[in-house]
């Protein structure tokens, strides 16, 4: 099902967000995978060990309204350069100490000379209510537009 904004849902297990960003394949692909990259949109600490089997982990600073760290770690299931990405991507939930566990695919088009597709399908256990998967949405929204702005 779509919302016409490129945002697909199937049930409660999946959403799917394609973005086209302008710049070459390259780049985008290395934007996910270089930690000097992520920390400039995605975290503001990565270590990342880029090949199918590598473990990565995100940390990310709190803010007022949601203080403390946040932490992200996986490992890298399937690993194509400039292609796809598929990562386990597991987050701790500081309010109910238990690990959200979700995979995450990640595909790379080049859609013309210097214009990149990125689609990312986030797959996981059916999040708790409405508010969860429009935070998701909204979450990787706003990383998709951090890395369009990076990248220009």
């Amino acid at each position: 099902m779509s919302n016409g904004n490129g945002v697909d849902t199937d049930g409660e297990s999946q959403i799917t967000l394609t973005r086209t960003i302008d710049a070459d394949i390259e780049d985008v692909f290395a934007a996910w995978t270089d930690p000097a990259l992520i920390e400039q949109w995605q975290a503001d600490y990565a270590e990342v060990d880029p090949f199918e089997g590598g473990e990565y982990k995100f940390v990310t600073e709190g803010d007022d309204e949601d203080p403390g760290e946040h932490i992200v770690s996986g490992e890298f299931l399937t690993f194509v350069e400039n292609q796809r990405l598929v990562m386990s991507w597991v987050h701790k939930d500081e309010e109910t100490n238990e690990e959200l566990i979700f995979v995450l695919d990640i595909l790379f088009k080049e859609v013309s000379n210097g214009r990149t597709s990125v689609t990312i399908i986030e797959r996981g256990l059916a999040h708790a209510d409405p508010e969860s998967r429009i935070f998701s949405i909204e979450a990787w929204n706003a990383a998709l537009e951090q890395l369009a702005e990076l990248m220009e």
